[in-house]
């Protein structure tokens, strides 16, 4: 597919347009109407291929839950291994889309690795995310990141107290979440760990408050969120942190979603798949 398709999609997905506009470049690039309604399946996430882990997996069990964060409550799809313990947990965090059947399955494949995986819904306390992608994505709008980090840090502590948790609570997050794993690093001490894939950058001022260990992964045409990696590694090498940083080369934003079809990348998005669940279990363990 040409990159100036998949480019425009990531900046319609990022809010730079509605849908209306979105359509009607979409068919300029493609070369009519038609053209443009035989692409749109390929850019937009088929949910019905979210079933990597089935939710009947008899090595998991699933539950919804909620924390108490401030004023707010902040629900989510809580996933863990069936067999009694208490494991290390893990904040998933989704992308502008809310959480959807494709972090739901995300969730479940941290569980089936051996965590107490929560996938957090950002969009509850404004009433839950809704199945129109388009109203999610409007909602997000409203979003104020002091809150968002308000309600991560409620969630930290919720899952630090749970009996069925070890007691360390780790992040990852995509996309919208992967900044939101970044903002959170700087403002939760008692976060265990970070994975953040192609997520916007902190502040560098603000990197010297950062105690977890990072786990950084960036798809090598996203060049609205590449920009900001040379200041953001400058920071961390001369903050003395702990980091790894991993650049995948020739891939897209979004580049783990197997949902879509345009810019999944099967051997990237395994490659840091395998690099992510074992810097998890090495730190939270």
């Amino acid at each position: 597919m040409d990159q100036k398709i998949i480019d425009l999609y990531d900046d319609f997905t990022h809010g730079g347009m509605n849908r209306r506009a979105f359509l009607d470049r979409l068919a300029s690039l493609a070369g009519g109407t038609a053209a443009a309604t035989a692409l749109l399946p390929l850019l937009e996430n088929n949910y019905a291929q979210a079933q990597t882990v089935p939710e009947s997996d008899p090595r998991i069990t699933a539950e919804t839950v909620s924390f108490p964060a401030g004023a707010a409550q902040v629900s989510g799809y809580l996933v863990k291994p069936k067999a009694a313990g208490r494991y290390p947990a893990v904040i998933v965090i989704h992308e502008n889309r809310g959480l959807n059947p494709h972090i739901r399955d995300v969730t479940r494949r941290m569980a089936v690795e051996g965590f107490t995986a929560f996938g957090v819904d950002f969009l509850s306390p404004l009433g839950g995310t809704p199945t129109d992608e388009d109203k999610a994505r409007d909602m997000f709008q409203s979003l104020k990141v002091p809150d968002v980090v308000a309600w991560g840090r409620g969630v930290v502590a919720g899952l630090k107290a749970r009996p069925d948790t070890n007691g360390k609570v780790g992040s990852i997050g995509f996309c919208w979440g992967g900044g939101v794993v970044n903002a959170l690093a700087v403002a939760e001490p008692d976060l265990g760990a970070g994975v953040a894939y192609y997520g916007r950058q902190p502040k560098a001022e603000e990197v010297a408050s950062i105690k977890a260990p990072l786990m950084l992964h960036y798809a090598g045409l996203d060049q609205g969120i590449n920009a900001g990696i040379a200041a953001y590694e400058a920071a961390l090498k001369a903050a003395g942190k702990s980091y790894e940083l991993f650049l995948y080369e020739g891939v897209n934003h979004a580049f783990n979603n197997d949902t879509n079809a345009a810019r999944y990348d099967k051997a990237a998005a395994d490659l840091a798949w395998g690099r992510t669940v074992a810097f998890l279990k090495k730190s939270l363990a």
